[in-house]
């Protein structure tokens, strides 16, 4: 090896940083028209390794600027600044069914980025680096402050942003997996907005009565912001995902305590039985289990089966149309990414096509199911849905007038 190339520099820019910010990638001090290999190495806290890599030529300076510079192949391809990051994915042989989720997010992301000498796609762990760096991404930002809520019989935690406040808050939705997820509550709270992650699958069967939540438990949610000191109570929003856009189109339209300023529905369904209890409209979609579908993978493909179309031509009415009719166009915003997933989720989280879901009504079971969507896509719509989404945030919780605005996100 050429002694110039013994003495490779390798920096990551920031190093630390939040999860959705961009980061820079430079590689200098190598032979000119070198082939080399950048690679991105992340072990999750539950033991399993997700791994990524792009092939680059060194340009007549020696150097690779991933920003700028295109990748020629490896997991993803062309000039993509964050590829390191979004096309992680696991590590051969591992087992299948995985997703990427951040358990702690009082601790950081780490992602050891390293460059290799040539075009690999294989055995880098027998490989030596010529250099590497760790990379810290955080989903709190310094002064950001977790509080595990239980009053009420709740089972939530609240991210209060740096600061005395007041601040607007909002109530944070994921899907019908149930348990209690944080990052993205935790990383809303780091852009200025308190928010309340609410687990209201998991304890669902209580030990009381064995059913599921019903609107108190929302309602109870909502008032411990409304109530909290550091949060202007007139200004409260609420975000689902999935099953929880169901929740949260229900509490907006039905509850005579939730005072929504706004409300963000990623990829979920105005057509199920909204005006239920959990319980039944979670059952709603079993009773359509016979329109369950199955690639040649044998994976579960639920699209049929969480978004039943109506046989009847009339009854066809999707939200912009039922909006038009109420005379409240105005208040809507559609995103639309036909390319996407199901999961969209903050930038730079890793696509999962396929994964583990548990199915919490009995009988439990666990299966594969297929989410959906392209990798360059998907990527593409998370940055993009995520920033427009701040945006449509702040103005509706911060400022402006439209007491009930809603950002739908269709795909």
């Amino acid at each position: 090896m050429d002694r110039k190339q013994c003495c490779v520099k390798l920096s990551v820019q920031p190093s630390r940083g939040l999860m959705d910010e961009k980061f820079i990638v430079l590689v200098q001090n190598v032979l000119p028209g070198s082939q080399l290999t950048v690679y991105a190495l992340h072990q999750c806290e539950g033991g399993h390794s997700w791994e990524a890599f792009a092939h680059y030529t060194a340009n007549a300076a020696g150097t690779v600027n991933v920003s700028e510079d295109p990748s020629l192949g490896g997991t993803y391809s062309g000039v993509e600044p964050m590829g390191l990051m979004w096309s992680l994915r696991p590590v051969p042989g591992s087992k299948p069914g995985l997703r990427m989720r951040k358990m702690n997010v009082q601790t950081p992301m780490e992602v050891t980025v390293s460059v290799y000498q040539g075009h690999l796609t294989e055995g880098f762990v027998d490989q030596v680096p010529l250099a590497g760096v760790v990379v810290e991404r955080w989903y709190m930002a310094p002064g950001v402050r977790r509080i595990p809520i239980t009053e009420g019989g709740l089972t939530a935690t609240l991210f209060l942003p740096s600061g005395p406040g007041l601040f607007p808050g909002l109530l944070d939705l994921w899907g019908g997996g149930g348990r209690l997820v944080e990052y993205r509550a935790a990383l809303l709270a780091s852009h200025g907005i308190a928010s309340l992650a609410l687990d209201y699958v998991t304890p669902k069967l209580t030990k009381e009565t064995g059913k599921m939540v019903d609107n108190k438990y929302f309602e109870t949610a909502y008032r411990v912001l409304e109530q909290h000191p550091q949060i202007l109570g007139s200004r409260i929003g609420m975000l689902g995902l999935s099953f929880g856009t169901s929740i949260t189109l229900k509490m907006a339209v039905y509850s005579q305590v939730v005072k929504l300023r706004c409300a963000v529905c990623i990829s979920g369904s105005h057509v199920q039985p909204i005006n239920s209890s959990s319980e039944q409209m979670l059952a709603f979609n079993h009773r359509n289990v016979d329109k369950t579908r199955f690639n040649e993978e044998n994976q579960q493909i639920w699209r049929d089966r969480l978004l039943p179309i109506p046989t009847d031509p009339s009854l066809k009415v999707d939200m912009k149309e039922m909006m038009q009719r109420a005379g409240n166009e105005h208040l809507l915003t559609v995103l639309s990414y036909p390319n996407a997933g199901h999961l969209i989720e903050p930038p730079f989280t890793p696509f999962a096509r396929a994964s583990n879901f548990k199915i919490i009504i009995p009988p439990v079971q666990i299966v594969m199911v297929v989410w959906g969507g392209e990798t360059v896509a998907h990527s593409r719509a998370q940055d993009d849905a995520w920033r427009k989404t701040l945006v449509f945030l702040r103005e509706n919780l911060y400022g402006g007038s439209n007491p009930a605005a809603t950002l739908s996100s269709h795909l």
